[in-house]
């Protein structure tokens, strides 16, 4: 299912800002870490079965490592920029100096709006063939 030293990316295939997130990561991962699938699609939904995931309160980005743990919310995203290596790594700073309960409140408020300010698309996000093998049907 998912390849061995490789963590995937579960997304809200019709959101645009969770679009856009996903092609800025794959824009920054370097050393081609991450897969990716729909929240919605089939692995995406035996995904977050097999690990008791509530999508109905996660439902924007989740970070599956096959060989720890998953991560949702603003550790999802803390775990994804530490991937990218370099400066990026400083965002791990936010995971000492703020208490995970205000990091998910922002994230919380801003993915609840998510339709509202950045806008939804009517399916899920077709991968151009050149980076159709990082996603998972």
């Amino acid at each position: 299912m998912i390849s061995a030293g490789k963590k995937l990316i579960l997304f809200d295939g019709v959101c645009n800002l969770c679009n856009s997130s996903v092609q800025f990561v794959i824009k920054h991962d370097k050393n081609d870490v991450f897969r990716f699938a729909a929240l919605q699609s089939d692995i995406g939904k035996k995904m977050t079965e097999d690990r008791g995931i509530d999508t109905s309160k996660t439902d924007s980005i989740i970070l599956i490592d096959p060989d720890s743990a998953y991560y949702i919310k603003s550790d999802a995203a803390i775990e994804i920029m530490n991937e990218f290596g370099g400066l990026w790594k400083v965002m791990n700073v936010f995971k000492y100096i703020l208490p995970t309960v205000v990091r998910n409140f922002i994230y919380d408020l801003i993915a609840r709006n998510r339709y509202k300010w950045f806008g939804k698309k009517e399916s899920c996000m077709i991968p151009t063939p050149e980076l159709k093998a990082k996603f998972i049907d």
